[in-house]
């Protein structure tokens, strides 16, 4: 197919013609890697990605309670992640620190 230099200057069914052209090479260029990529033992995981694990290896273990409310001792935090409503609320109630609440 000769290209001319400007695509405003070609008619529609040339423009509709060049439009399938790049779709199917762009098909058999993607099934190609895809084909590499599954010879290089990583398979096709849906969308391209390999999966690995997720997480580290202490993810949902139980960990020892580090901080204890002074209201209520019921009320513990290991200190991961946010830190709890009821360790704010009594932080800003008495001015304290959250050092206030280590279990000794």
């Amino acid at each position: 197919m000769a290209r001319p230099t400007k695509l405003a200057s070609m008619s529609l069914e040339a423009l509709v013609e060049l439009r399938d052209n790049i779709t199917e090479m762009l098909s058999e260029r993607a099934d190609a890697l895809r084909n590499q990529l599954s010879r290089l033992g990583r398979g096709n995981t849906g969308n391209g990605v390999a999966r690995g694990r997720k997480g580290g290896p202490l993810k949902g273990r139980k960990i020892a309670a580090k901080y204890r409310s002074k209201k209520d001792p019921k009320l513990t935090w290991a200190g991961r992640g946010a830190t709890p409503r009821w360790m704010r609320d009594e932080m800003k109630a008495g001015k304290l620190k959250k050092e206030a609440f280590l279990i000794q």
